[in-house]
């Protein structure tokens, strides 16, 4: 039951955020960069839902058009981290030896930095747009996807349809993509939804201090920035921001769980 009601919830939650953003990227109730000074700072009403900000923009509309961008920059992170790092896992776990040993070094002095201080170095060194965020994230959770998948090969490389395929004559090419790739699937696909919570909680943190993608561009981050100095006032302004990111990281974290129990049922017990 608590399965069903995780896939139930996270699905519901998490369907709420896509359908946000993909309508987004064809329709909005307003124009989210149109500025309208005679409706700056109005509460929520029966025209704007959300209220307004401080240059009158719909804040509905910012938070849609938000969605969009936060889930283009998660979903193309966590595909460039899963690429790079299951190569590398797979690489360095069925080969072994002296390439191991040197990648791995080099990924565990990656690993000793906090994720969001490599992602902040980065964006320093390539400037502050969407495909500089997704890149500075992607290079920040590559290790942890490559030290993942390593562990999750040196077991399957002991297995017995390994050696099958090695005496056979098969090439380590061949066992690594037909056998190796196929059976470390479940672990990468957990870590994926887990991945996309953590990259869209740093893609919020780096916009909301301004590393992120530059205004007047809305992302959740950076409404949460401009909503500081009207915390009294306008409360409105950093409420549906802040939801719209608990509430994306609750479905994501739930349809997680969902997915880990199914893909080893002795989680379920846990």
């Amino acid at each position: 039951m608590r399965m069903r009601a995780n896939t139930a919830i996270g699905g519901a939650l998490m369907a709420l955020v896509l359908g946000a953003a993909v309508t987004a990227a064809f329709w909005t109730p307003f124009d989210p960069l149109r500025v309208n000074l005679r409706a700056r700072l109005q509460p929520p009403s029966s025209l704007y839902w959300l209220g307004t900000d401080e240059f009158g923009r719909d804040v509905l509309s910012r938070v849609m058009a938000g969605a969009a961008t936060s889930v283009v920059v998660a979903l193309l992170t966590v595909a460039l981290a899963i690429a790079v790092g299951v190569m590398v896992g797979v690489v360095t776990g069925y080969l072994r030896g002296w390439t191991d040993r040197i990648i791995m070094a080099v990924n565990d002095a990656l690993l000793a930095f906090p994720g969001i201080l490599l992602a902040l170095a980065v964006m320093i060194v390539v400037g502050a747009n969407k495909f500089g965020l997704v890149l500075a994230l992607g290079l920040a959770y590559i290790p942890s996807v490559a030290r993942v998948v390593r562990g999750t090969v040196l077991s399957i490389r002991e297995k017995e349809y390994i050696e099958a395929s090695r005496v056979i004559g098969n090439s380590e090419l061949y066992s690594m993509l037909r056998h190796v790739l196929p059976n470390a699937v479940a672990p990468v696909a957990v870590l994926a939804t887990s991945m996309f919570g953590w990259v869209l909680l740093a893609e919020s943190a780096l916009s909301f201090l301004g590393l992120g993608v530059p205004p007047p561009a809305p992302t959740w981050g950076n409404m949460l920035a401009a909503s500081r100095p009207y915390m009294e006032s306008a409360v409105w302004l950093g409420m549906a921001p802040g939801l719209c990111i608990a509430l994306t990281l609750l479905g994501i974290n739930l349809l997680g769980d969902s997915l880990r129990d199914r893909l080893d049922p002795r989680m379920a017990h846990g």
